[in-house]
């Protein structure tokens, strides 16, 4: 299974180049079930081999997350509630990924836009549910492509990293989402530091 992953995505990359990056990301940011991630994992791997480079690879990501996030922001504020209530009946497994994802954002507004980037499924649907639930489109834009900035980072360069072994990489690939955890800990505790440096400063 992993050989055939690798032939398909070094096919596609082959022929498509970070075009495949773009769309990818994208396509999973508006809310489609596409591995964006995995997708920018191989951009790095392929990085690591010469093949393509790491920077373009990291900055078409950013790209692709936040048009699709915005996108699917668009989505969701001027379709969002039909949708939903058209399509997710039919799909159990998706509506329960979806309505966690909406208790989520309600407990944490804006963070859970910026966290949304390192969790499958708030990633999916961080657009379309910012835009039902009416958060301010500059807001949104703001805490999505720091996001975008912060994984896009992050997970290319973890694809480089490791470069020398495709096996380690669909290791990692399975537990992303524990990873991703980590690194919103990590943030928060980043955050906490530097307003308690600003307050102390301030006092």
């Amino acid at each position: 299974m992993a050989n055939t992953i690798f032939q398909l995505l070094s096919d596609v990359f082959a022929r498509y180049g970070y075009w495949v990056v773009f769309f990818g990301v994208m396509l999973e940011n508006i809310g489609l079930p596409i591995p964006g991630e995995t997708v920018l994992l191989f951009a790095g791997f392929l990085a690591y081999q010469g093949r393509i480079h790491i920077l373009p690879a990291i900055l078409t990501a950013i790209a692709g997350a936040t048009t699709g996030a915005c996108l699917g922001f668009l989505l969701g504020r001027y379709a969002g509630t039909s949708l939903v209530n058209r399509f997710l009946p039919r799909y159990p497994r998706v509506a329960r990924r979806y309505h966690a994802a909406q208790e989520t954002f309600i407990k944490h507004g804006r963070w859970a836009v910026f966290a949304a980037r390192f969790v499958t499924g708030l990633r999916v649907f961080a657009g379309i549910l910012a835009g039902t639930l009416r958060m301010p489109f500059s807001t949104f834009v703001l805490f999505s492509f720091a996001g975008a900035v912060c994984w896009a980072l992050v997970i290319g360069y973890v694809g480089f990293l490791f470069g020398s072994s495709w096996d380690a990489l669909v290791h990692l690939v399975g537990r992303m989402d524990r990873i991703g955890l980590a690194i919103i800990g990590v943030c928060a505790v980043v955050l906490f530091l530097v307003y308690l440096v600003r307050r102390k400063k301030a006092s």
